[in-house]
């Protein structure tokens, strides 16, 4: 018999290459693999997202679904311990439980990515798992036109990672804009910094870091404005290759 639990998650993926176990490197789901065998040792357990993150992606939130071949009677009490027992950069926020009906994967849900950034000089190094630093100056309102293109359905090729013939490249972005970061702050982040927030129902790989790189360039004048709306019509087969780095990137919010 199978038994179903739905948890809240939230981590830090600085230290961890992704979120999918992986031989010979740290994954975050391996090492959430470990301390559930620990803290219940009697209990056999596997664990599935509701989506994967690359290496050094955080999550503010998230959803990960349990499966137990016994029920858990205590969920009160084994939150608590399993976040005693999780290393301080993974956290679970809430457990409930679920049927065998609910499926993670295929359920409908909308995500919420936040890419934060700071430009112009050297950031304090603390800054660098949480942001990315972009030495040159970058002209901002011009990237706050660009991501507002983004949004609506259209065919993403130019922002899908190595699209195969059978890849469907369309889809949809709800939201998309440039603000002034006020959703974390610290004495050593510098006096202003920004995120891109971008929601949808969902991204290919590394959709979004593709399109902050095409903002970068932009910003820098690397691009020309013309060429940007190229790469908006799939139909131009446009290849992009600036990747910006994984490490300002968070998933921010999953809603199910």
């Amino acid at each position: 018999m199978q038994f179903y639990y739905l948890l809240e998650m939230q981590y830090l993926g600085f230290r961890f290459h992704g979120w999918q176990t992986q031989p010979n490197v740290k994954t975050v789901q391996e090492t959430i693999l470990k301390t559930l065998r620990h803290v219940l040792p009697d209990i056999k357990s596997k664990i599935i997202a509701s989506g994967r993150t690359d290496a050094k992606v955080s999550v503010e939130h998230t959803y990960i679904e349990l499966f137990t071949d016994q029920e858990m009677e205590d969920l009160e009490a084994f939150l608590p311990l399993l976040n005693k027992n999780l290393p301080a950069d993974i956290r679970a926020l809430s457990i409930q439980p679920t049927d065998a009906n609910f499926n993670i994967i295929l359920a409908p849900k909308i995500k919420e990515y936040h890419y934060f950034f700071a430009f112009g000089e050297k950031f304090h190094p603390f800054c660098a798992p949480y942001m990315c630093n972009i030495m040159d100056n970058l002209d901002i309102e011009l990237m706050k036109d660009a991501a507002k293109a983004f949004e609506g359905e259209k065919d993403f090729f130019s922002y899908a990672f190595r699209p195969t013939s059978t890849t469907n490249t369309r889809g949809e972005v709800i939201s998309c804009e440039i603000v002034e970061n006020n959703f974390f702050t610290a004495s050593f982040f510098p006096k202003k910094s920004y995120v891109m927030k971008v929601k949808g129902k969902g991204f290919k790989r590394n959709q979004i870091r593709l399109m902050m790189g095409m903002l970068f360039d932009l910003g820098r004048g690397n691009t020309m404005w013309d060429d940007f709306q190229k790469t908006l019509d799939g139909s131009n087969k446009i290849t992009l290759i600036n990747i910006a780095p994984a490490s300002g990137l968070q998933l921010f919010k999953v809603n199910l």
